[in-house]
């Protein structure tokens, strides 16, 4: 299996634009040739906000069809980006409110992958009428109203992580990791099937990790690339549905298609820190969230429920830089050995029994979609 890519951008180009394209969207300028088109923003009256401060908008503008065909959220989950059958919109969740929004001739975006908050995005086609070709990713500049790179593959893209200097597109049998600034490819990662395109990557700036699954059932592996290693974690005895790291990628989090445990592991060393249980029944685990300080622990799965578990986890050094803090890792490590957990387990916090999640700010959102009067709408909790 192999892949192409293509720079469409000069030397006087910058594939990081700090313009504050979704801040802004009527500063915009459109090109002509551009396939894509500027329509604005939602109207004030197509937003209801209510008491319980429950956000719902429609996925569809008047008198016309518009099928919600993805959710995505951005780096610091400040925003989230729609994919729809007919083009793509961009979200601010506090306050909430539709910031951006492209419509198209025609044609829809199964992946539409935001980098924070600036005008780069990755676009893959999806659904019955794919604007763009399942096993191609767009590197969309919407400053320069073009695409300023383009990936081919022999199969079809199942999801895109982006970072400011990287490029993660996985494949059902294997991720690519690419340069942001020449698209160069640097990594190629086997992997067990992973028809759901799980892969996670750590977005602090002083750290880059990357976890995806291994090649066995169960296993998780964990590429640590500024320490040039590699970590393999068995995290459960089924298949892996879900997993999530936090911001510096010391701490991962998984769960398994029988659904009922969810389990917290260092990834330097692969120690399970801690084990909670969601229930005796099996679900289909959505998603999985872990709070900036490990606090808390979200879960969203198939029974229509989101459990919030208190983690007795700690982050070491809270109170200094996540920088410090990575430092910090490696004699933590040696230390967390059989009874020398303590660095990471607060002993004063028992273990606590038994869609798509962040956490901002202290508090939890929570993005999905649901039929209303027979009409697809996405909600923000």
């Amino acid at each position: 299996m192999t892949s192409t890519s293509t720079l469409g951008i000069h030397s006087s180009d910058s594939l990081l634009v700090p313009a504050g394209l979704f801040e802004s969207p009527q500063s915009q300028s459109q090109s002509p040739s551009s396939s894509i088109a500027t329509t604005g923003v939602f109207n004030n009256s197509n937003t209801n906000n209510n008491n319980n401060n429950n956000y719902y908008y429609d996925a569809a503008p008047p008198d016309e069809t518009d099928d919600l065909l993805s959710v995505s959220w951005n780096q610091d989950f400040g925003c989230f980006a729609a994919g729809t059958t007919r083009g793509f919109r961009i979200y601010n969740c506090d306050p909430f409110k539709e910031t951006f929004r492209r419509d198209l001739k025609s044609g829809g975006f199964g992946i539409v992958e935001m980098l924070f908050r600036c005008n780069i995005l990755a676009l893959v086609g999806g659904g019955l009428n794919p604007h763009y070709p399942p096993n191609k990713v767009m590197i969309w500049d919407d400053h320069q109203s073009r695409c300023i790179g383009e990936f081919s593959f022999r199969s079809h893209v199942r999801a895109v992580k982006l970072r400011r200097d990287r490029i993660v597109v996985v494949l059902e049998h294997k991720v690519y990791v690419y340069n942001f600034m020449d698209l160069r490819l640097l990594h190629q990662i086997e992997t067990l099937a992973n028809p759901r395109g799980l892969c996670c990557l750590s977005h602090h700036s002083n750290t880059f990790v990357l976890a995806c699954p291994g090649l066995h059932r169960g296993q998780i592996r964990v590429e640590h690339f500024g320490l040039n290693m590699t970590k393999f974690i068995t995290a459960h005895d089924s298949q892996i549905s879900c997993f999530t790291l936090t911001i510096d990628g010391l701490l991962l989090a998984t769960a398994s298609t029988k659904g009922t445990l969810i389990r917290i592991f260092n990834t330097m060393d692969g120690t399970r820190l801690q084990e909670v249980r969601r229930g005796v029944d099996k679900a289909e685990i959505y998603s999985l969230a872990l709070s900036p300080n490990v606090q808390w622990l979200a879960v969203s799965s198939d029974k229509g429920t989101v459990h919030i578990f208190s983690l007795r986890v700690r982050v070491v050094g809270e109170d200094s830089s996540i920088h410090s803090r990575v430092t910090q890792g490696t004699t933590l490590v040696h230390q967390s050995s059989s009874s020398s957990l303590d660095a990471l387990i607060s002993p004063t916090m028992g273990a606590n029994p038994g869609s798509s999640l962040s956490f901002m700010k202290g508090n939890l959102f929570m993005q999905s979609s649901c039929l209303v009067d027979d009409k697809k709408q996405s909600y923000v909790v």
